[in-house]
């Protein structure tokens, strides 16, 4: 017996040996690279091949930049320039609690230029989001407090349906906007158009999706004076805030390629419209219709007078 014990012992300790040397323990150092897809205060959210990773700053983070003609010498940063879309490499310590706590993060200027592009483009539509994300809030507490009250409580139901109503159609007049700068212009003319889709839930490009932006980055140099406007879209399936970042991410993802994949320069992409649920291009009721609105549309419009199309 005490020799089927020791047999047993043995057998766990190279079970747990085997464990920590797989996967790794807290005060390991670990070097990775991604994009952030999220910040909130000072924890990153980042997106690598190997999957998401928590990445913590505290005031020993140093987050640098090559500088210089050949970039050999590294510029020391604000950590404000962590935003998301941002590409950018880590080195840190792995802890249990809080995932990856950064010592570097070093980052190329022209990265930060696509993210603060990106940004540029979202924030209005996300600012009239997070509008409407707080209404419905209040209009939830208002809901459980008069929950005594029926009649009176489906009167406040009944106005806080009017006041999303006037919400959505605020976000439209965002998205029309965008469009009426184009319209105006009577010297702009579509002179393509191609969509691409995504998984349920999913803002990664599959590799259609890749060769037919490829595709229409390259039917586009053919002209002079163009640009590329693109907007994201999800389908009606979960919360509408879920759905508004998604849409966010999707048109991330496909500006993020024209720029790095297909080397456009800034100036020929338009920012991208984050549309949420808004103008399916199919019925939500049925499979297929879902799967048609899990998108991003891309135009290219082509200025007349650049281009000399008469």
């Amino acid at each position: 017996m005490d020799k089927q014990m020791r047999f047993v012992a043995g057998l766990l300790a190279m079970c747990l040996l085997a464990l920590g040397l797989a996967f790794g323990g807290a005060g390991e150092k670990i070097k990775s690279k991604g994009v952030i897809t999220n910040r909130a205060g000072d924890i990153l959210t980042v997106k690598t091949a190997d999957g998401p990773y928590t990445v913590v700053l505290n005031s020993n983070t140093k987050v640098q930049r090559p500088a210089g003609l050949i970039g050999v010498r590294k510029t020391q940063v604000s950590q404000d320039v962590l935003i998301p879309g941002l590409r950018m490499s880590f080195e840190g310590v792995i802890d249990d609690h809080h995932g990856v706590v950064a010592n570097t993060i070093n980052f190329e200027s022209d990265d930060l230029a696509i993210a603060e592009v990106i940004q540029a483009g979202l924030n209005p539509v996300a600012q009239q989001q997070a509008q409407n994300m707080q209404n419905i809030e209040a209009n939830q507490q208002r809901t459980a407090a008069n929950e005594a009250a029926i009649v009176a409580h489906q009167r406040e139901i009944d106005a806080t349906k009017q006041r999303i109503s006037a919400n959505e159609q605020g976000i439209q007049e965002v998205a029309e906007s965008t469009q009426k700068r184009f319209s105006d212009l009577a010297t702009w003319y579509i002179k393509g158009e191609t969509t691409v889709r995504f998984a349920v839930g999913d803002s990664a490009l599959s590799p259609e999706a890749q060769n037919a932006i490829t595709d229409f980055a390259q039917q586009a140099r053919t002209y002079s004076g163009w640009v590329i406007e693109v907007r994201g879209y999800a389908d009606s399936t979960g919360r509408l805030e879920d759905n508004q970042q998604l849409s966010k991410e999707r048109a991330q993802a496909v500006v993020a390629y024209l720029l790095q994949e297909c080397h456009l320069e800034v100036k020929n992409v338009v920012a991208p419209g984050a549309m949420g649920e808004k103008n399916p291009a199919q019925s939500n009721e049925t499979e297929y219709g879902r799967a048609e609105n899990r998108r991003v549309d891309l135009r290219l419009l082509v200025n007349k007078g650049v281009s000399g199309i008469e």
